[in-house]
């Protein structure tokens, strides 16, 4: 057995597990670590940035745009806090995100001395945040720890994890036993009586909708080849978008799918919380039947419905559409069809933001990353961009936390460094993590940002006018010269007032390949809401 610090083993383990990356901020709880990757520097690199939430939110968007595990690693306490916005919009997401972490001196642990960076119990504190977290005592303990962390985070719906480690540990020397990856836990395999029963219930129906969320991500080709067998349109939101081709007859986005929703007779879920029909459509269509597929067996109790099959969604797609009887309903075909032209007629009512989107979708290739935000350009993409494959389409789920689209984006580069990709995000969320410019300039990612500047946290803004009588409060901006701010970091920079601008400055940002920032000045009061299009009853 080789003798090795804790550092060592922690490092050789994660190597043994693929990963060649590391996103990290060093501190005294970690200085073994990240010794380790100093003398292992040929193996595996370290991203460090200019903020703690930055590490999280790269090693987030590593992992969303490859679907493989991602690691991040800062030091304990005040550290740690500061991403637990992105572990939670990893588990919000399905993102396979190791976080490593610090701890207080082994002998002083729980007895909340006031050690350097202490919590009460940091260690119940991330258990509510992910799926799994453990704490390695030894350098021995290493190898296995890490494997099974590996193991918990890939193994059925994939999600963060965490460990932390005690400052001493990491230095510790010991004989050290490696461990290769754990194989993945067993995919639950669909259940025969209820797949024949699903396919009983597509047969008895007339009118049938496929919903498919981010935990079909996977899923694309067999979820297609049971909506081409019946004739059912595909609906996607957030997390679903890219599963299926945009262009596709089949595949609509969530206000189309809104036009087929009376008529609808049974709603298949794939991989999906099933939000939106349900919280947000309003009545439910009479007699309207539902299934859910969902590997997680803990959604089966979070929506009743009238038959769940605890499965991978693509086995589940697959076994039903060997199950089903085809048909062809040249009626059905021409509803879809008429539900989709209407639709992209309708939201040309939401300009600027509308041909906004369609500018940088000209300029970015057909395999090009769109990474989203909270503004306004960011909730209308959710309809009003296409997509053609899946992982190209990057955002924060259902935590629509303000400030992850920057930094998530710079990690969806890191893993992509020869693909386009674009960010978009606002003067307020920009801000939560703008400094880290410098990060991209730092290690060549060359990310192209257009961040929209309508000096104010614009959705509160429009929406305190609305709600209450024309008043609001702290919803506006001071924001800097942000041509000034990117040229302090050294970055290329635009300011552009139309489409047409972003459209040329986008194009220009991606041949430089070099880190960008284009700013479109717009203005919040001539932005009409895009909700009606998502919550039509949201007003």
């Amino acid at each position: 057995m080789p003798r090795m610090t804790g550092g060592d083993a922690i490092v050789d383990s994660l190597i043994r597990h693929g990963i060649d990356t590391v996103f990290g901020l060093p501190g005294v709880q970690m200085y073994g670590l990240f010794d380790a990757f100093a003398r292992n520097a040929n193996r595996i690199r370290v991203i460090n940035a200019r903020h703690e939430q930055t590490t999280a939110y790269m090693a987030l968007g590593y992992a969303c745009a490859t679907g493989k595990p991602a690691v991040y690693s800062v030091v304990p306490g005040p550290g740690v806090l500061n991403t637990t916005a992105a572990l939670s919009t990893a588990w919000s997401v399905n993102a396979p995100v190791l976080c490593l972490t610090g701890q207080v001196p082994s002998a002083q642990i729980g007895r909340l001395r006031g050690q350097l960076h202490e919590l009460p119990d940091q260690l119940a504190t991330l258990r509510t945040l992910v799926r799994y977290a453990d704490r390695i005592e030894d350098p021995t303990e290493a190898p296995r720890k890490v494997a099974r962390a590996f193991q918990e985070m890939m193994s059925g719906r994939p999600g963060p994890v965490a460990l932390e480690v005690p400052l001493d540990q990491l230095p510790a020397v010991a004989e050290v036993t490696p461990c290769d990856a754990l194989p993945p836990h067993p995919a639950p395999v669909p259940d025969p009586t209820k797949i024949a029963r699903l396919a009983e219930m597509i047969d008895a129906a007339r009118n049938p909708m496929i919903w498919a969320g981010a935990g079909a991500m996977d899923a694309g080709p067999a979820i297609q080849a049971l909506a081409e067998k019946i004739g059912a349109p595909v609906v996607r939101y957030r997390g679903g978008r890219g599963i299926l081709d945009d262009r596709h007859p089949l595949s609509l986005t969530v206000p189309a799918g809104y036009k087929l929703w009376p008529e609808t007779d049974l709603l298949i879920g794939f991989g999906t919380r099933l939000d939106v029909p349900v919280a947000r459509w309003g009545d439910m269509p009479k007699g309207v039947r539902i299934a859910r597929i969902d590997i997680d067996p803990a959604e089966m109790r979070r929506l009743a419905v009238d038959l769940g099959i605890v499965a991978d969604a693509g086995d589940a797609a697959r076994a039903v559409t060997a199950a089903v009887a085809g048909r062809k309903d040249a009626d059905r075909a021409a509803a879809i069809a008429r539900a989709k032209e209407q639709v992209a007629a309708d939201i040309q009512s939401v300009q600027p933001q509308m041909s906004y989107l369609e500018a940088i979708r000209e300029a970015l290739p057909e395999d090009g990353i769109f990474c989203d935000e909270m503004t306004q350009v960011g909730y209308v993409s959710a309809f009003g961009m296409p997509f053609h494959a899946p992982r190209t389409a990057i955002g924060s789920g259902f935590s629509g936390n303000l400030g992850a689209g920057f930094p998530t984006a710079l990690g969806v580069k890191v893993a992509h460094p020869d693909r386009a990709v674009v960010a978009v995000t606002g003067d307020g969320g920009f801000l939560f993590g703008g400094s880290d410019l410098a990060t991209a300039v730092r290690f060549g990612i060359n990310l192209v940002t257009v961040l929209f500047n309508n000096q104010s946290y614009g959705n509160v803004l429009r929406d305190q006018r609305r709600l209450f009588d024309g008043r609001h409060s702290g919803a506006e901006l001071t924001n800097p010269d942000f041509q000034a701010y990117a040229k302090a970091f050294g970055v290329r920079s635009w300011r552009v007032t139309d489409a047409i601008g972003l459209r040329n400055a986008v194009r220009e940002a991606l041949a430089a390949n070099a880190p960008c920032l284009i700013e479109v000045m717009t203005d919040i009061t001539k932005e009409p809401s895009p909700f009606k299009f998502i919550s039509p009853h949201r007003g």
